[in-house]
């Protein structure tokens, strides 16, 4: 019996002129907004609302630490896809692996995440609850 890996989330981003520097290559900083679009919309689309963990529980994530892996340059106008995928989840931390391809399948970016759940009140971690993750979700095996 063999079982299918998970699919990651994707999402798409267009290059805009803001996203770029004066030649039409992507500014490095611009790569790290699209990985947290892609992060924050992976919430959204798992039923996870990060308002609502602000206002009832107070609590919220933030980027612990992050590699960068860039490989090729995105330009203007290039359709890009961002994907979220959950690596490991410990009590207070989810480690995520993202990448961003343009949308003729070349790999542009590889990143790592780990994202701490902290109390915003305290900015201490604390216990991820359940409901602060997208249900259903399977953890991908390293590559």
């Amino acid at each position: 019996m063999s079982t299918t890996p998970p699919v990651p989330f994707s999402w798409p981003v267009r290059v805009y002129w803001e996203d770029t520097d004066a030649g039409g290559v992507v500014y490095h900083a611009s790569y790290v907004r699209f990985l947290e679009r892609a992060r924050s919309e992976w919430l959204r689309a798992g039923g996870v609302v990060q308002s609502k963990l602000r206002e009832r529980l107070g609590i919220g994530f933030v980027v612990r630490a992050m590699t960068l892996d860039f490989r090729k340059p995105a330009l203007l106008d290039d359709e890009l896809q961002v994907t979220v995928a959950l690596k490991e989840r410990r009590a207070a931390s989810i480690l995520l692996a993202q990448s961003i391809r343009r949308d003729d399948g070349a790999e542009l970016l590889r990143a790592e995440v780990r994202a701490a759940c902290v109390d915003l009140a305290r900015m201490q971690p604390v216990k991820i609850p359940d409901e602060a993750l997208p249900g259903g979700l399977d953890v991908i095996m390293s590559s």
